[in-house]
Order: structure tokens, then sequence, then C-alpha cells
């Protein structure tokens, strides 16, 4: 679904678009040994693809570059905890993210990845047209402001006073 500046992806939108990018790799015939999530933004697609893969490896790896909405800061940064890419060395390994926008973030990380000998395919579910990194798969191409289900809404607000013992 689209409004004239925003793309607004719903949750069952979101299911079907998983579905699709999931067969759409395996007729490619690329069975991934691991999947992993760029976090925050390709956790759920990560989780989503590795149950229809049947892939049993999952991980993810931190990287901050947005900072809010329509702001990020210079250069990708990888947080911990860090990803143990030790065990990934020679593996044939999909990369999730939820939007290919820079694509900054997904060259970082397909190089720290590659450095192991893996084999490194992308996938998102949005690509933008100012990306550096075309993903291997993409399920829509846009380029408005995407409207995520998980995160649409905001934080949950907390109460006032975290410190006092439940009643």
């Amino acid at each position: 679904m689209t409004d004239e500046s925003r793309e607004i992806l719903d949750w069952s939108t979101y299911g079907r678009a998983a579905r699709e990018l999931a067969e759409t790799i395996a007729a490619d015939r690329f069975r991934p040994d691991a999947i992993v999530a760029i976090a925050r933004g390709g956790l759920a697609l990560a989780g989503s693809l590795a149950y229809a893969l049947d892939v049993k490896m999952l991980g993810s790896l931190n990287v901050e570059f947005y900072t809010g909405i329509g702001a990020r800061g210079d250069e990708p940064v990888v947080l911990p905890p860090t990803l143990d890419r030790d065990s990934l060395a020679g593996k044939r390994i999909l990369l999730a993210d939820d939007v290919a926008d820079s694509g900054r973030t997904l060259a970082l990380v397909v190089q720290l990845l590659a450095a192991g000998g893996s084999e490194v395919r992308t996938v998102c579910l949005y690509t933008k047209p100012t990306t550096v990194h075309e993903p291997t798969y993409t399920w829509r191409r846009t380029d408005r402001w995407i409207m995520f289900p998980w995160s649409s809404e905001g934080p949950v607000s907390f109460p006032d006073d975290l410190t006092g013992d439940a009643a």
C-alpha cells in the first residue's frame, strides 16, 4: 500500500513479501548455510526466511547508520555484540536487511563476511534508487520513505518510575 509520500507495509503484505522472496531464492537454487540479519531492520525478514528456507544457522550483526528519520551518520558503524564471523568462514550466507537505501551498510557487511571466504548474497524487502549495493534479491523498489509494521508506531512508553519494586 502507498500514499503520496510513504510506502506503507502492513503485516499481511509483509508475510506475502517474505514468502515471495523465499520462493525467488529457492528458484535461483541458492541454498544458504546461514542467514545473517542486519539488526534491527533485517531481523524480521531473516527469521521469516530462515523458516521458509529451512535454515537453522541464524545470526545478526548490529550496524548503526540511521540516527533518526532521514538522518544518518557519516559511515555505518558495527556495534557490539558482534557476530562470530569465524563460524561463518567458507559458508554460503544470505544477508538480510529491510531496505537498501544508500546500500553502504550492506556493502560494509558483505565485505566483512566475504573476507572469511564466504559466498554472500543479499536480500532486502525494498531497494531505493540511491543504493550503491544492488541486493541480489529484492521484493520491491521505491523512492518513498517506508513505514514498516514493526517500527511505524514507535516505542511504547515506560512508567516514570522503573526503579521501584513491582506491587
